[in-house]
């Protein structure tokens, strides 16, 4: 692992480097722009420290040419980083089709962390070098803030949202990874590893973790055991829409809206069904608010999409 002593941390990534490069020049623009002001404050307050018998009546001709080559220079190389910085954090919101997809629940103090393949780990994440891997990250309790200095990026994890982060590293090491936001007595505990490894040595760690059902198999066997399949599968008396398919998709709601299957919306299609009614269906789904914990909600997740999967590849 680094050591915590290092002046400049390693950049693990793409993203690191260019962040590195950004916070370098911006701090050299601030010095350039400020450097002159300070030097010129020090000279004039000592070359005219005893006063002069200058004329103190002000001059009513201005250099107008001056005064806007003064403001709009300094205005306009802010600006480029500015678009700089900006199109580096849109960025991150735009991973890549092929990235692997790792679940992230946080909770007071740890960090849990689900693979596709079923393999578990808490307050440690194997990933694999040169693969894009997509973090889909919700919380069981407070806020929470998972930050990866190697890499620098930090997302915030909350209560009743899934939100997302994307990162490829490029080096294998061992490396750290933090809770960035105060979320209780034990914040400054909330931390642990994050393992970058060769593609081949990732694929050994994950055949020694003996998962015996994937996250979508999981989530299968939730599905059925809440009672989802009753409604929602074929049958004799369809109560709730059929979820082959859905995710990803436009779904037109009773209210007239229409909005995308997204993780966030099956998310509140769980927990608060009433918000989001389908169009043609009655309200009667009660609410899992409460009654479902967030490991078992990322599953029920895993396996709805992994029916809009399977319904692509239908013959």
């Amino acid at each position: 692992m680094q050591p915590t002593t290092s002046f400049w941390p390693t950049a693990l990534s793409a993203h690191a480097h260019e962040v590195d490069l950004l916070l370098i020049g911006l701090v050299g623009l601030c010095a350039l722009l400020t450097l002159p002001v300070f030097v010129a404050l020090g000279w004039f307050a000592i070359r005219y420290r005893r006063g002069s018998a200058a004329s103190r009546t002000p001059r009513r001709r201005r250099n107008w040419k001056l005064e806007f080559a003064w403001a709009l220079i300094p205005f306009g190389l802010v600006l480029v980083f500015y678009v700089w910085a900006g199109e580096a954090y849109f960025e991150l919101r735009r991973p890549p089709g092929d990235a692997l997809e790792i679940a992230v629940v946080a909770r007071q103090w740890m960090w849990k962390f689900q693979h596709p393949g079923g393999q578990r780990e808490i307050n440690e994440l194997h990933v694999p070098v040169g693969q894009p891997v997509r973090l889909s990250m919700s919380s069981q309790d407070v806020i929470h803030s998972l930050y990866f200095p190697a890499l620098r990026i930090k997302q915030d994890v909350l209560p009743g949202r899934t939100t997302f982060q994307w990162f490829q590293a490029e080096r294998a090491g061992v490396y750290h990874l933090l809770c960035a936001e105060y979320c209780g007595t034990a914040h400054s505990e909330m931390r642990g590893e994050i393992v970058v490894m060769e593609p081949a040595a990732y694929e050994a760690w994950l055949a020694r973790q003996g998962a015996d059902l994937t996250l979508a198999e999981r989530g299968a066997t939730l599905f059925r055991s809440y009672g989802c399949s009753g409604c929602h599968e074929h049958s004799e008396v369809v109560r709730a829409p059929s979820l082959h398919g859905i995710y990803g998709r436009p779904v037109p709601l009773a209210s007239g809206e229409i909005v995308t299957a997204d993780d966030q919306y099956i998310r509140d299609s769980i927990l608060l069904p009433m918000q989001h009614v389908v169009a043609g269906y009655r309200p009667v789904m009660p609410s899992f608010a409460g009654r479902i914990p967030e490991e078992d909600l990322v599953q029920l997740i895993a396996f709805i999409k992994s029916l809009a999967r399977a319904e692509d590849h239908r013959p």
